[in-house]
């Protein structure tokens, strides 16, 4: 990890290389675009011929494979994975699962109606989209934990269909899989599975909805399907490699060290940074890390490269850059520390409230913005499953008092026919009430 002071000779170097951190981002993505444009395109046009080349070349898929049907996972399999999964682990599955849907439930937004006037009814309904296609990598290491963040909001959110795309799927997926009683699985990954999921083909119906992390050519088929002139796939974010930030004064060096090592070793350009005011706190912390990733080389590899210790001069200064850097995973020191917390996906509080815990079993999800996009939005939720439909009834008293005033901003705006919509409603309301 490299330390940049805010203050004296190197302040200039710190705000560039703070400067250059908020304009971290989709820059990357360019390098992979015509590659899966290309991938996107050929999905397209030849559905699972194209799926089943593909499946051979990246995921696994034996090279004698000729139906398509390889691709879709057995629920006998699925329930084969549970059975011979550990006991214990068995437990923890379900208490993530247990936590994350009861968070689900508590974010979930009600149907409701209130009266703004006397006879105007206003209100919104809540309803579930239609399907939605959870994206589970399976690159480094199995990640039934994304299976659970992904589909379970789902669930709550009452979505028909749910389909799950992961790339050569472990034990623990599978099994997983099984747990939340998912029926459509595909052992595809990579661009061609998000094609298949937006543009559907023979085997796969194409789904409304993308949501779940991947790699540089999942993110990049996400914003390009996304952004598709023709026939556009919804999608949660553009997720990049994992971000952690840890702003305190009085840590405990050790703790700190291990949530900066454990986010690095996702990803050898995954971000990690410690602000501080403390200087010896900050020279600890820097120890610590060097000896807690000794036999970690993805973590070393993602330190080396994007490891940053940010010596602020005050405590405000160093608010202030926790709040530009807007990180996906933030750890601060007190409850009272969330006042001034504006841009962060998750915020973790205090010495014990390790950033792992929130990957796997507090709760909260942990589909996250990346690259500064927390300055926007927060993390995956029920709310991304579904549409918030707006409803307003009037009643001849509503309309005679209100309509009116619609009819001068109508006219204001030079709408014409608006303003007569309204008017002749007005008109037939008055000859009633006589």
């Amino acid at each position: 990890m490299r330390l940049y002071r805010t203050q004296g000779r190197s302040s200039k170097q710190t705000e560039t290389v703070l400067r250059a951190l908020e304009q971290r981002g989709g820059s990357s993505l360019e390098e992979v675009l015509p590659t899966v444009r290309k991938i996107l395109r050929r999905v397209r046009e030849k559905g699972d011929t194209a799926l089943l080349e593909y499946g051979k070349k990246f995921d696994g898929l034996a090279s004698n494979a000729k139906e398509a049907t390889v691709l879709r996972v057995s629920t006998e399999e699925m329930s084969a994975a549970w059975a011979q999964l550990d006991p214990a682990l068995k437990q923890s599955l379900k208490t993530a699962a247990a936590n994350i849907r009861s968070f689900a439930r508590r974010q979930l937004p009600r149907t409701w109606n209130f009266s703004p006037a006397r006879g105007l009814s206003t209100g919104q309904l809540v309803r579930p989209l239609d399907s939605v296609g959870c994206y589970v990598p399976g690159g480094r290491h199995p990640l039934p934990s994304t299976m659970l963040m992904t589909a379970i909001p789902a669930q709550v959110a009452g979505v028909p269909r749910i389909v799950v795309c992961s790339p050569r799927p472990a034990l623990e997926t599978l099994a997983t899989a099984h747990l939340l009683g998912i029926t459509e699985f595909y052992r595809i990954g990579g661009a061609h599975a998000i094609a298949a999921l937006a543009y559907g083909t023979s085997s796969i119906p194409r789904v409304s909805k993308i949501v779940g992390p991947g790699s540089l050519y999942v993110t990049a088929a996400k914003r390009e399907v996304s952004s598709d002139p023709q026939r556009p796939c919804a999608i949660d974010m553009l997720a990049g490699p994992t971000e952690i930030v840890l702003t305190s004064d009085r840590g405990n060096a050790a703790f700190i060290a291990s949530d900066l090592v454990a986010q690095a070793e996702h990803d050898p350009a995954a971000l990690a940074i410690f602000v501080t005011t403390n200087e010896t706190l900050a020279n600890e912390v820097m120890d610590e890390v060097k000896e807690q990733s000794r036999t970690n080389a993805t973590a070393i590899q993602a330190l080396k490269k994007n490891g940053y210790i940010f010596l602020a001069s005050t405590i405000e200064e160093a608010r202030i850059i926790t709040n530009r850097l807007a990180p996906e995973h933030l750890t601060i020191d007190t409850e009272d520390d969330l006042n001034w917390v504006q841009n962060a996906g998750s915020v973790f509080i205090g010495n014990l409230s390790a950033q792992p815990l929130g990957d796997y079993i507090s709760g909260p999800n942990h589909t996250l913005p990346t690259g500064g996009m927390a300055t926007v939005r927060g993390g995956l939720s029920v709310v991304d499953y579904v549409k918030l439909i707006t409803v307003q009834q009037y009643s001849p008293k509503a309309i005679e008092k209100l309509g009116t005033q619609a009819i001068r901003l109508a006219e204001a705006e030079g709408l014409t026919g608006h303003a007569e919509a309204i008017r002749i409603r007005t008109n037939s309301s008055a000859k009633e009430a006589k």
